[in-house]
């Protein structure tokens, strides 16, 4: 499952959420790095990030019928 940028920024941007607001959260710098380098998730780390920034996980994944 991949994390689509742009999605995930406007998510970001609707939540007022910066990296260090997701690190609480208890999502790593690290783990937001690698999906930002177009990086594989598990689904429950996007699960965990849409949570976290209050969208639902279609919100901010790539479309699966690619």
């Amino acid at each position: 499952m991949k994390l689509n940028k742009n999605k995930f920024d406007i998510a970001r941007a609707r939540a007022c959420k910066g990296t260090k607001d997701l690190e609480v959260e208890g999502i790593s710098r690290g783990t937001l790095c690698s999906l930002m380098a177009g990086r594989n998730a598990r689904p429950e780390t996007i699960g965990r990030i849409a949570k976290a920034l209050g969208v639902d996980v279609t919100a901010i994944i790539d479309d699966i019928d690619k």
